[in-house]
């Protein structure tokens, strides 16, 4: 179900019914600091999930931001999809590099419906085709840091920029509560956009039709909740508030993408994440 509230916030929920919910032991994540206040907050609700305080923060240098577009009803992406999983074992996760994978669904039509599909999500890749100038939207489909990355179909090597500075994106969980702030390094950016994006990790799908049929297909880092909301600045950076909706698909294991981003541009600007302990 796709819900938008207003024009200046968007909000997806996934539905399905499963009820499986495993544990694992959370890493990748900041202790909190008691020193901490934030004027302003953002409110998250998660349903289903108890949190214990943790603060997850970027630091001033750059966290990169590796999107994926992929389809459970596209052929050529259980190898993205496979790869994609593989960066669970990279050292540098969650510290310098986000991966992210969002499901579209304009394969929806020939044979069988993505449960992680959302149309904004495909929205979100047309409009990143538009502004970059790219020939087509496609799957599987990479961007690094909203640039198109073709390196999965050569050498499959994220590079990264280490010396990027972007400023501090802070995010705390508390229970059921989320607080973030921003502080830019450098030139303040005017407006800027805050997104929220619950992962699902362990997920599997059994496929029954179309390209894909017949085949056992394991997800991680899959988008189950996005939400953007503009932020406000405040004295010594930006905040914003929002309310998330549930997470109604179930995963194993769950993390938690937060970055920022110009209106007018949807390249991350600075993220921050980790795993949410269940």
């Amino acid at each position: 179900m796709i819900t938008a509230r207003d024009s200046s916030c968007l909000q997806v929920n996934l539905i399905q019914a499963d009820n499986q919910i495993m544990q694992r032991r959370p890493d990748g994540r900041y202790p909190h600091p008691l020193a901490v206040f934030l004027p302003m907050f953002l409110c998250v609700v998660f349903t289903g999930f108890s949190f214990a305080a943790d603060v997850f923060q970027s630091g001033t240098q750059r966290v990169h931001v590796l999107e994926l577009y992929t389809s459970e009803g596209c052929s050529s992406c259980p190898p993205a999809d496979h790869w994609l999983s593989g960066l669970k074992e990279d050292d540098r996760l969650w510290r310098e590099l986000i991966p992210i994978a969002f499901h579209v669904d304009y394969w929806n039509d020939i044979g069988w419906r993505d449960r992680f599909s959302s149309h904004v999500f495909s929205e979100r890749q047309r409009r990143y085709a538009r502004d970059k100038g790219l020939a087509t939207v496609y799957t599987p489909g990479f961007l690094l840091d909203g640039r198109e990355w073709r390196s999965f179909f050569g050498l499959r090597k994220v590079t990264l920029d280490a010396d990027a500075g972007a400023g501090n994106l802070m995010v705390r969980l508390d229970q059921q509560t989320v607080q973030a702030s921003y502080q830019p390094e450098g030139r303040e950016p005017a407006r800027l956009v805050l997104n929220i994006a619950v992962l699902g990790f362990d997920l599997v799908t059994r496929v029954e039709a179309g390209e894909n049929r017949g085949k056992q297909l394991k997800h991680d880092f899959t988008v189950l909740s996005y939400k953007t909301a503009p932020m406000s600045a405040a004295e010594d950076g930006y905040t914003g508030t929002m309310q998330l909706p549930p997470v109604t698909i179930n995963a194993p294991q769950s993390g938690i993408a937060v970055w920022i981003n110009n209106e007018d541009d949807l390249t991350p600007l600075q993220a921050t994440g980790g795993w949410i302990k269940q």
